[in-house]
């Protein structure tokens, strides 16, 4: 069912010549019995799964963003995710971006499931309900931070440049932890909106892959969302959303064997650099004339061959999207863009360098069809992740040229 804001009454959403921002959150926790990634549910964690928003107003039509503490949404049930969060907000798809955090003890979002469903559909009056409380947007805070000791690169090469061996996330081998770091980026950006002097909203982005252990059927959020509500305790009027940056090659295999008590030991590095991140911020006013919202719509090159090996089971209910909404929310002087897929982190990098001047933040894992993108040069190198990707070396072109354009343009 889809609930439009204009069955209800919410013309905020079209008649605001002020910047507003309104808040949500639903509970996205499977019941025990439901499937998840990789095993079938067999119990809760403390924390259960959340799915976060905001929905900004007065720029333009509205704007959604969504975080989900799922693995993954994509391809049709991503486009039906947006059309429907659209319609409850009274905008179009195009300025709606459905985001998942991937963790692992966690559902994929097929659309064909009566539990994303009824998920969905309390994302849509969620959507509605927090239209009608939507708050001034005056100010917009921006900082960044170095994690200490939680990111590494996931791929190892050898003496020939190639690809000798992976470290997961979660990695018992002392050897592969002993290991450089890596290219990572390890910086967490935190972007704060602000009512005056009271916070609203604070959107977080980092990229890894966010597993400390995983498959004991145990449906959580692991240790992204133990930060987050670390955050939330430590300014609770505000409503903590977090987002996985361009994580795609990165993890935390340095920085862990596996050990169950690393996820809270993981969860406070994250939360410690959130915390500097957020006390350093910088704040700035905000209006209609310094906020807007931009989309370049591509076409990413699939690799039949490969695509018809998938052996991913929950990749493979995803058919790769036609088309892909890339978006960019301009903030003052900030710009988020919001990706598909599990992009390395050189895409996130290299946007940072392509505007300097300005603060630049980067949510992945939006439409997940995709699964892994590599860059070109990755592609030489093999690994893993080159082997399971959908994609051909052409899509670093098609992806750098949408983030240099919506970079580049606009406000």
């Amino acid at each position: 069912m889809t609930v439009g804001a204009e069955e209800t009454g919410n013309s905020v959403a079209q008649d605001a010549k002020t910047l507003k921002v309104a808040v949500f959150d639903v509970d996205a926790t499977p019941p025990v019995g439901y499937p998840l990634a990789y095993d079938e549910c067999v119990g809760i964690w403390d924390l259960g799964l959340r799915a976060k928003g905001i929905v900004l107003l007065g720029a333009g039509d509205p704007v959604v963003l969504v975080s989900v503490d799922w693995i993954g949404i994509g391809g049709e049930s991503n486009r039906e995710f947006r059309r429907a969060l659209a319609s409850a907000a009274g905008t179009s798809p195009d300025r709606v971006a459905v985001h998942t955090v991937h963790q692992h003890d966690a559902p994929v979002g097929d659309i064909r499931s009566d539990f994303v469903l009824s998920v969905l559909h309390r994302l849509e009056m969620a959507v509605v309900k927090s239209i009608e409380k939507a708050q001034p947007l005056t100010h917009v805070g921006l900082g960044s931070a170095t994690v200490e000791k939680v990111a590494s690169n996931r791929r190892i090469q050898g003496p020939d440049g190639k690809i000798r061996a992976t470290r997961y996330t979660a990695t018992a081998d002392p050897l592969l932890r002993a290991e450089p770091e890596g290219l990572i980026d390890p910086k967490v950006s935190v972007i704060s909106l602000w009512n005056n002097d009271k916070p609203v909203a604070v959107l977080s982005f980092y990229a890894t892959h966010p597993q400390s252990y995983y498959r004991l059927g145990i449906a959580n959020p692991d240790f992204p969302g133990v930060a987050r509500f670390y955050r939330q305790l430590a300014v609770p009027d505000a409503m903590h959303i977090h987002f996985n940056g361009a994580g795609g090659n990165i993890g935390a295999g340095k920085y862990n064997d596996g050990s169950h008590e690393n996820r809270v030991v993981l969860a406070e590095r994250l939360a410690a650099g959130m915390k500097q991140a957020y006390e350093s911020s910088i704040k700035e006013k905000v209006t209609p004339e310094t906020a807007g919202w931009s989309s370049e719509t591509v076409s990413l090159p699939v690799d039949s061959i490969k695509d018809a090996k998938v052996n991913s089971e929950f990749l493979k209910r995803f058919t790769i999207s036609e088309k892909f909404d890339i978006g960019c929310l301009s903030l003052g002087k900030s710009k988020i863009l919001f990706m598909p897929g599990e992009l390395f982190v050189e895409y996130q990098l290299a946007a940072k360098a392509m505007r300097p001047d300005l603060f630049v933040a980067m949510a992945a894992y939006g439409d997940y069809s995709p699964g892994y993108i590599p860059t070109a040069d990755a592609f030489t190198r093999g690994g893993y992740e080159v082997d399971v990707a959908r994609l051909d070396p052409s899509c670093e072109t098609v992806l750098m040229t949408a983030m240099n354009k919506l970079l580049k343009a606009g406000k």
